[in-house]
């Protein structure tokens, strides 16, 4: 904005204001709207589709101008913040009315997209994490979340597979990190995060424990166990800085940390998260796995839900305490269906509780918090009572916080407003002036009336009338031939022709009252609500916990239901080695099956004893790929504490499940899908154990046969030999690898079945012992509908190279040998049974005697001779 000695007083605050904030959008407030310049006004007309225009502010340049009322933020703040912008909101600090001049602005808060309260700028069913890093090196990273719309605060410390495992599962709208680590944090991390640098000084370990010791008004750390977690604490240091330098004051929803334990939860990296379509990748029209098991009725549930399944547990007592639970939940319907019910009623506690103290909670929000307080009443009673002891324990966890309750419901009218502004939220027989002021607001006809009746009794005078002027106010008028009946404690204060104006002590009081009626119920209804609101703070603790406990309540009757529908069943973990799944299905594939068909259901056998190791061959589209993935989901969900898509299912206590699955590049990281397929490979390699799942799919497909096979041979002869041998399951169309079974003792072919009728292929998909001689690649490139000359030359040529192996390979020929023998296709114009120079003039003859056949009068016993005739030219 060009500065000129004729700005006004307005453009000048403005520019103080935003020379603060540079890199933030300055929503801008005047009067009723909220307006933008400069280059603010360009990006906001852009983003917003509002009108940009130019005003002369009698400088010699023009500045750009957009706004909107201020009654629509929520809608176009809404927009630019999902549109990656920080945006600045400064409001009038003061009244307009009682101001002459300037009115004092400032900016009341900075919205980024890790800091967004606001409903529009939040997915009720995902978490809104702010996450802080701090890196110290590759081996020790410090790691902070922050739902600030939930309270949910959570620090871990790792190194960078770690850390990128984390952020990959609670995927935060926004990470801010030390200023120098930029390069670093992009090349480790990927582009895939909105990030904010912040300078160096504000990462200092001693600079950090005393912002959280501050923040949580204790002594020290120790009580929320993360006192030892230097890296840790700095990162969550710096997220209270940042929360601070972006005008957010009112955290005191915040009561606790918790600590994320490495060895708590089953490692899943990037790669397997997506391999196994976990969660949704934003293509709306491919089902993953969280949208088959999100049943919850509550958001509570459907975010815990999700973190469940991105970090299952590896805790076998854990583990059984929830699936004991489903269990008996299944058992007993009536007491799922009340708990269902209840949880559903009691709304989106979390968030509403962190609203309290950014005073951003309204009056319908906090009736339904009282609301929900009564559904957990009827909750704790009845799970009390039952007959297990996680539920008890999530019971006795409940508060129903009946003072509170009590109090907010006698305070509030039964349908309070959504604005606490308009009024009319306060029930009758909370406040006594309250009540005589709406009287007076109401009533105040038929108290004049009664009024003038009243003192014209008292006086005869009956002609006596109560009017109003705003000279000075209520008076009552007399004419002159009733003026003899005047009392002395009147008071003239007109006179009129025929008549006189007079005001009598009651009537002033009367006029004290009504006069701002209005603006005095709504301070003190705004007065009782604050106070309200400071009464909520002080049960910011249980309130929170028991959304905490609704969450997993709904979580645990979501899987209850999920079994009863999907007929999954309950899994047996163990802490042996053996992995056993019978007629194990894929959860996701399932469900999207067409009406009346029915999933080929597998078995599946692992043991590092035995048959640690499946070799797994089969056509394509057969149902490989699926087959691994089930193996993996069956085992994840067994550790979520979930049933399973199975009729029996006994699952080794499993640490680490990997997956390298399928091929896709990273072009825009330099790297080919060859390198990501060999990047995914090698972090498998370097971090088994002997309690690992292993799924590789299709390994060496990206680089050349001879290549491809050497290495996936390699790959599954180390898998065998290491000290860990850890179960794998090894899907591959190079049948090369069958000849591992005659070599190594624990490694087993296997195959999906398949079935030529005629030219067709039919897939079964059901596994079976021993290797598979053929993929079939060419039948589904003729479903995928190439050419059909393009597949018979593709025919032609498979089958000569597949005659011409055995021969080739004891000649020691190579394929691209092999390869320079074909000869070209020729035209429509020549014969297309011509592959070899040598065999041309054969090929004439007999197709001279095929055209020369009429084969509608060929008999059996002709047809045969002409065969063996063909088949002597031939030889």
């Amino acid at each position: 904005m060009a500065k000129g000695s004729s700005d006004t007083p307005l453009m000048q605050q403005h520019r103080a204001i935003k020379q603060k904030y540079p890199d933030a959008i300055l929503l801008f407030r005047v009067g009723d709207f909220y307006e933008t310049f400069g280059q603010d006004a360009v990006v906001a007309s852009q983003v917003l589709g509002i009108t940009l225009t130019k005003r002369n502010n009698g400088s010699a340049s023009e500045n750009e101008l957009a706004g909107f009322p201020h009654h629509a933020l929520d809608t176009y703040l809404h927009k630019l913040v999902k549109a990656g912008y920080r945006v600045a909101i400064c409001d009038q600090l003061e009244d307009p009315k009682t101001v002459k001049g300037i009115v004092k602005r400032g900016v009341t808060e900075l919205v980024t997209p890790g800091v967004a309260t606001n409903d529009k700028l939040l997915e009720h069913n995902r978490n809104n994490f702010l996450a802080g890093l701090h890196f110290k090196d590759d081996n020790q990273i410090g790691l902070a979340f922050l739902d600030i719309s939930t309270g949910e605060f959570f620090i871990a410390e790792g190194d960078k597979e770690y850390a990128d495992k984390l952020l990959q599962s609670l995927q935060p709208a926004e990470v801010v990190f030390q200023r120098q680590y930029q390069k670093r944090f992009k090349e480790t991390f990927g582009h895939r995060f909105y990030t904010y640098a912040l300078d160096e000084w504000i990462f200092d370990e001693s600079f950090a424990r005393e912002n959280m010791l501050r923040h949580f008004g204790t002594h020290s750390l120790k009580g929320f166990g993360v006192e030892e977690m230097s890296h840790g604490i700095i990162a969550a240091g710096a997220i209270f800085h940042y929360l601070k330098e972006t005008e957010h004051p009112n955290l005191q929803h915040i009561t606790h940390v918790q600590r994320i334990n490495r060895d708590e939860h089953m490692w899943m990296d990037r790669f397997t998260i997506r391999n196994l379509e976990l969660v949704g990748n934003g293509n709306s029209d491919q089902r993953c796995l969280l949208d088959v098991l999100d049943n919850t009725v509550s958001p509570m549930g459907a975010r815990l839900l999700k973190r469940w399944l991105l970090m299952p547990l590896s805790d076998i007592g854990k583990i059984n305490q929830r699936l004991d639970a489903v269990e008996w939940l299944i058992a007993h319907t009536d007491t799922r269906q009340q708990v269902q019910a209840s949880v559903k009623q009691c709304g989106d506690v979390e968030r509403l509780v962190s609203k309290v103290p950014l005073k951003k909670i309204n009056p319908r929000e906090v009736l339904h918090l009282a609301k929900g307080l009564q559904q957990i009443e009827v909750l704790k009673q009845s799970l009390s009572q039952q007959n297990n002891d996680y539920l008890q324990r999530l019971a006795d966890a409940l508060n129903p916080c009946p003072l509170l309750s009590d109090n907010i419901r006698r305070t509030l009218v039964d349908n309070p407003p959504v604005a606490a502004g308009k009024g009319n939220l306060i029930a009758t027989g909370v406040h006594a002036e309250l009540d005589e002021l709406r009287s007076i607001a109401t009533d105040g006809k038929n108290y004049l009336a009664r009024l003038q009746q009243s003192e014209a009794e008292q006086t005869g005078i009956s002609s006596l009338k109560v009017g109003f002027n705003n000279v000075f106010g209520y008076y009552l008028e007399v004419t002159n031939a009733h003026k003899s009946k005047v009392p002395d404690s009147w008071i003239r204060k007109q006179t009129l022709v025929n008549a006189e104006r007079y005001i009598t002590p009651e009537l002033k009081t009367y006029e004290e009252k009504i006069t701002g009626a209005e603006e005095k119920i709504l301070a003190i209804e705004q007065g009782l609500f604050d106070e309200l609101l400071r009464e909520l703070q002080d049960y910011m603790a249980p309130l929170q916990t028991n959304g905490q406990v609704l969450g997993i309540l709904d979580c645990l009757c979501c899987f209850a239901g999920n079994a009863l529908q999907y007929q999954y069943r309950k899994p047996v973990l163990h802490n042996g080695s053996a992995l056993m799944i019978k007629d194990a299905r894929h959860p996701v594939i399932e469900r999207t099956l067409a009406a009346g068909e029915q999933y080929v259901a597998n078995d599946i056998d692992l043991d590092p004893e035995g048959q640690q190791i499946i070799i797994l061959t089969g056509p394509n589209m057969s149902g490989k790929s699926a087959l691994l993935r089930q193996t993996a989901l069956v085992t994840l969900m067994a550790h979520m504490g979930s049933f399973v898509p199975a009729t029996e299912a006994h699952i080794p206590l499993t640490d680490k499940i990997f997956t390298r699955v399928g091929a896709s590049d990273n072009l825009s990281g330099g790297e080919s899908t060859f390198m990501v397929e060999m990047n995914e490979t090698a972090s498998i390699i370097n971090n088994l154990s002997s309690r690992s799942l292993v799924l590789l799919d299709e390994i060496g497909r990206g680089t050349s046969t001879y290549d491809g096979i050497s290495i996936a041979w390699s790959i599954a002869e180390y898998l065998h030999h290491c000290p860990q041998a850890p179960k794998t399951l090894f899907a591959t169309h190079y049948h090369e690898l069958n000849e591992l079974e005659e070599k190594l003792p624990r490694i087993k072919n296997y195959h999906i079945t398949n079935r030529e009728v005629g030219n067709k292929i039919i897939f079964l998909r059901k596994l079976a012992p021993g290797g598979s001689t053929h993929s079939f690649g060419i039948h589904v490139a003729k479903l995928a509908g190439m050419p059909p000359k393009l597949i018979d030359r593709a025919n032609e040529i498979l089958s000569w190279l597949e005659t011409k192996h055995a021969h080739d390979n004891e000649e020691g020929q190579s394929m691209q040998q092999k390869v320079k023998q074909l000869q070209a296709p020729k035209t429509d114009a020549q014969m297309q049974l011509s592959i070899f120079d040598a065999h041309t003039e054969v090929f004439t003859d007999i197709r001279s005697m095929l055209e020369a056949v009429d084969i509608n009068r060929l008999t059996p016993v002709e047809a045969l001779l002409k065969l063996n005739e063909i088949k002597n030219k031939l030889k």
